[in-house]
C-alpha cells in the first residue's frame, strides 16, 4: 500500500473519530486526529470532545509519547494557532517532534488560521486537502459561522397542508404526530440555541427543552433556550425552569440576536418562532435552511407560518433548494437549503 492510500485511510479514520456521537457542537469544531509512524501503522488516535478539552492532535500525542518523533499528523482539520482555552496545536505537534503533517480542511477561523505556515517554518512537511470535501461536510455550519460572524440559522415550522400553523380559533396542539414532534426534539439536542418570540411565550408558554416521553431528557444536551422581545415575561413561564438555560435578548432585530448569541458560543440555531419572528429573520436575509413538518390535514382558515416579509412579487420569492424529503410517522419532513448568491 503506498503512502497516500495509508494517509486516505487515516484520514477516513479520523473523520469518523470527529463524528463521535454526543461530542457538543457549540463554539468548537469537530476534529479527529490520527497518528502513523515512518513505516505507515497507526499508533495512536484522538478526537476533540468539546470546549476546553484537549485538541485531536493533543489528544493523540498524549497517548503517543515519545513515539510520536518522527510520526506522521493525520488531522481533518489544519491545527490551529492560538492560544484560546487551551494552547496552539502547532507548538504541540513541533514540541512533539513530529515529521510530516496531513490535515483535510483549512481552518476558515481567522483567529485560528495559519498552522500549515508555522508547521512548515518549523520543518515539519505539510500536505493540505486530503479528503477536504468530507471535511468541510462534517463542520459545514461551524464554518459557515466563523466566516460571517453569526450562527447558522434553521427555522423549524410545522403546517397543515395548506400552510396553517393553527386553526382560525387559535387552537394548535397537535398539528403534526407524535413521531414528527420527536424528530424535532432530536434536533433541538444537536443546535446550540432555541429562539421563539415574546408572543410565542405569552400565547402558547412553551417549554422548548429536549424532551422524551414528555419528560425533560437529562442525558440530552440542552440547548438555550432564547426569547426575543422586548415583552416581560411571565414569572411562571415554563421556559424560566431549570431545564434548560434561557436567555431573554430585549430586541427586535434579528441580526443583533444572532451576533449576540455568536458571542455566547452559539454557531447552530433553530428558529421555533411564530410568524412575526419569522417575518422579521426572512427579511433579515438570515434563515439558512429550513426544516418544515407538513400534515396531511386542511384548515382553510387560521394563522400561517410567515407573515409580510417584503416579497411582493413571485419574483421576490426566497427560493430553496431541497436536500431531503422524509416520511416521520404520518407526516411528511422537508429540509432544504436558502439559495443565495454569495
Amino acid at each position: 500500500m503506498s503512502r497516500t492510500d495509508r494517509e486516505s485511510d487515516a484520514m477516513r479514520r479520523a473523520l469518523v473519530l470527529a463524528a463521535t456521537p454526543g461530542v457538543p457542537q457549540g463554539p468548537n469544531p469537530r476534529v479527529g486526529c490520527v497518528l502513523l509512524a515512518p513505516d505507515g501503522a497507526v499508533f495512536a488516535e484522538g478526537y476533540h470532545r468539546g470546549a476546553g478539552t484537549a485538541h485531536a492532535e493533543v489528544d493523540a500525542l498524549s497517548r503517543a509519547g515519545d513515539a510520536a518523533r518522527g510520526s506522521t499528523a493525520v488531522v481533518t482539520l489544519e491545527p490551529c494557532d492560538h492560544t484560546g482555552l487551551t494552547g496552539p496545536c502547532t507548538q504541540a505537534l513541533i514540541a512533539a517532534g513530529v515529521a510530516r503533517v496531513v490535515f483535510a480542511q483549512s481552518d476558515p477561523n481567522p483567529l485560528a488560521a495559519g498552522g500549515a505556515a508555522t508547521l512548515r517554518a518549523a520543518g515539519i512537511e505539510v500536505v493540505a486537502g486530503l479528503l477536504s470535501a468530507e471535511a468541510t461536510a462534517l463542520n459545514e455550519r461551524w464554518s459557515f459561522a466563523v466566516t460571517r460572524g453569526r450562527p447558522f440559522v434553521t427555522w423549524k415550522a410545522a403546517t397543515t397542508l395548506d400552510g396553517r400553523i393553527a386553526a382560525a380559533d387559535g387552537s394548535s396542539r397537535w398539528i403534526t404526530s407524535a413521531d414528527a414532534r420527536a424528530d424535532v426534539h432530536r434536533i433541538r439536542s444537536e443546535v446550540d440555541a432555541v429562539i421563539v418570540g415574546t408572543g410565542t411565550v405569552l400565547a402558547d408558554d412553551p417549554h422548548l427543552a429536549v424532551r422524551v416521553g414528555g419528560e425533560v431528557d437529562h442525558a440530552a444536551r440542552q440547548p438555550m433556550r432564547v426569547v426575543v422581545g422586548l415583552r416581560d415575561l411571565p414569572a411562571g413561564a415554563r421556559v424560566l425552569d431549570d431545564a434548560a438555560p434561557t436567555l431573554q435578548l430585549r430586541s427586535h432585530d434579528p441580526l443583533d440576536v444572532l451576533h449576540s448569541l455568536f458571542e455566547r458560543g452559539a454557531r447552530h440555531v433553530l428558529l421555533e418562532g411564530g410568524p412575526t419572528l419569522a417575518s422579521a429573520f426572512v427579511s433579515a436575509g438570515v434563515i439558512d435552511a429550513v426544516r418544515w413538518y407538513v400534515a396531511p390535514a386542511l384548515l382553510g382558515a387560521g394563522a400561517v407560518a410567515l407573515a409580510e416579509a417584503g416579497m411582493a412579487t413571485i419574483s421576490d420569492a426566497l427560493r430553496l433548494q431541497v436536500t431531503a424529503v422524509t416520511l416521520v410517522g404520518g407526516d411528511v419532513r422537508i429540509d432544504a437549503r436558502v439559495l443565495r448568491v454569495e
